[in-house]
Formats: C-alpha cells, sequence, structure tokens
C-alpha cells in the first residue's frame, strides 16, 4: 500500500504539469479547432527562458521564494508574448484556409522553436540548480512528500481552478465559450474574435511556460527537444479527457500522470510510454469524445 499511494503523490505531481500544458492545447483547439503541435516547444522554450532568468537573479537576490517567483512572472510574459507572436505570424494568416494548412504551419513553427532553443543554448542538456527550492520532505504514514512536490500541487491546482472560474464565470470567458461555439454569430454580438483568440493564446501559453518551469526544477535536466515528448504526452492527456473540454484536460493530465507513475512502480519506467498508447486506444475505442466528452457549448 506504502508503493501505491507514494506512486499516487508522484503521479498526481506530474500529472498536474501534464494537465497545465494540456489546457493549452484544448483552449487553442475549442477556438480555432487547431491542434498547436508548436505548444510543446514553447514549453521546453520556457524552461531555458526561466533557467536564464533564475540564474541571473541568483546573483541579485539572496530570498529562494523571491528568485522563484519573479522567474514565473517573468517567464510568463515572454512565453505568453511567444504564444502572441506564433499566434499572428504562423495562424492567423491561415484561418481561411484548409486546416491542414495550419496543420503543417504548426508543425514548421514546432521544429523553427525547438532548433531555435539548440542555436542558442547548444544541443547539450543544461541543468537546473538544485537548491533553488529547500530539500524538505515529510513523511505521512510512510509516505514521502517533498516540499517541490507540494508546491506543484498546490500551484497546480490553484491555476487551474482559477482558470475554469475565469471561463465559465466572467464575462470575458462568455465571449470565449461563444466565440469557440461560432466566431461569425459572436461577431455579430459585438464580440473581437480577434481579442478572444490573442486571449486564448496568452492563457495557454502562460499555463504551458509554468508547466515548463515545473519539469525544470522536478526533473532539473532540461534538453532542447523535450517538448516534442512532454507535449506528445500533454495532448494525448488532452485527447482523454476530451479535446476542446478544460475539465477533461484536467482529468486527462492526472490521470495520464497517475498511470505512467504506477506503470513505473509496478512494472518498469520503459513500459510506461508504450502502455500509455495502449491506453488511449482503449479509450478511443470506447470513448471516442474522450472521457468527459467535447461539450461543444461550453468547449474553449
Amino acid at each position: 500500500m506504502d508503493i501505491f499511494l507514494q506512486q499516487l503523490i508522484n503521479g498526481l505531481t506530474i500529472g498536474s504539469i501534464y494537465a497545465l500544458v494540456a489546457l493549452g492545447y484544448t483552449m487553442v483547439y475549442g477556438v480555432l479547432k487547431l491542434i498547436n503541435f508548436a505548444h510543446g516547444d514553447l514549453v521546453a522554450f520556457s524552461a531555458y527562458i526561466g533557467l536564464v532568468v533564475m540564474m541571473q537573479l541568483s546573483g541579485a537576490i539572496s530570498s529562494s521564494a523571491v528568485i522563484i517567483l519573479l522567474t514565473f512572472i517573468v517567464t510568463m510574459i515572454i512565453i505568453a508574448a511567444a504564444g502572441v507572436t506564433l499566434e499572428r505570424i504562423a495562424y492567423r494568416p491561415l484561418r481561411s484556409a484548409p486546416r491542414l494548412s495550419a496543420v503543417v504551419s504548426a508543425l514548421g513553427a514546432s521544429l523553427v522553436i525547438e532548433n531555435g532553443i539548440m542555436l542558442i543554448w547548444g544541443p547539450r542538456p543544461k541543468i537546473f540548480p538544485a537548491d533553488i527550492v529547500p530539500s524538505i520532505n515529510w513523511n505521512i504514514g510512510g509516505v514521502y512528500i517533498g516540499l517541490l512536490q507540494l508546491l506543484v500541487l498546490v500551484i497546480s491546482f490553484t491555476l487551474m481552478f482559477i482558470l475554469y472560474f475565469f471561463v465559465n464565470r466572467t464575462k470575458l470567458g462568455t465571449a470565449m465559450r461563444a466565440s469557440a461555439i461560432d466566431q461569425d454569430a459572436a461577431r455579430l454580438m459585438g464580440i473581437n474574435v480577434n481579442k478572444i483568440i490573442m486571449t486564448t493564446f496568452i492563457i495557454g501559453s502562460a499555463l504551458g511556460a509554468v508547466g515548463g518551469l515545473f519539469i525544470g526544477m522536478y526533473y532539473r535536466g532540461i534538453y532542447f527537444n523535450m517538448g516534442w515528448i512532454y507535449g506528445l504526452n500533454a495532448f494525448v492527456a488532452a485527447i482523454i479527457g476530451g479535446i476542446g473540454n478544460i475539465p477533461g484536460a484536467m482529468l486527462g493530465g492526472l490521470l495520464l500522470g497517475v498511470f505512467n507513475a504506477l506503470i513505473s512502480g509496478y512494472l518498469s519506467s520503459s513500459w510506461a510510454l508504450a502502455l500509455t498508447y495502449v491506453l488511449l486506444i482503449v479509450i478511443m475505442i470506447f470513448r471516442p469524445t474522450g472521457i468527459l466528452g467535447e461539450r461543444v457549448a461550453e468547449k474553449v
């Protein structure tokens, strides 16, 4: 039982990161009906940007808490700006083009970002500092949980709750849902659809930036093409939960993280990736639209 509970905590930790990244996929798909394949590489880019910011601040500020807070804020702003730039350059000119054109553009943007990271920082992995978060662990009934895991869980769930409240309880969130249903009708109602799409990319990219920083802080090692594997896992999580469905992306990320952790704990980590796609196939057979389905009237 201790092994199960320990792997459950580990799974929820990485699953919450998957959920944050998956939200970027599902929000863009909800509004544009586009799979933003470059999103995973923005996550990788955020990890590198965060490392640079963190190292610069470490020489000027002694408080780890202030360093972490400023790192998250600066990185989220930079990646949000990168997401908006990506939409303006790679996606907006192709809105009226066949869907395949936008998909090819997304793949091209993904490769540009990935190779840009390699050219700027090199192909060798970079390492996050080990002491930026104090190495504090608590033993609760034989289950260990670290301070970093607790921070990941608390911040991730808080951001997911804020996003859910924003989309479902605010005027701008209502406009986002209306644009997701029918952009032409939304324009007739006085909604600035371009502004809504820009807001969607800002929020999705900022959440992906948080996920990228958590990946770097949790695993410490980052590499230029890591956006592919983490982005793919988050995309799978979005599909499992129901693409275009915000609660579905959250649920899918958590389930995928727990599933991978249990497979790694009871079998082997080498089986985790293969069995992840077995899980995806099984869910698609019985629930083609994902566990929670694609909620047409509320998808974002």
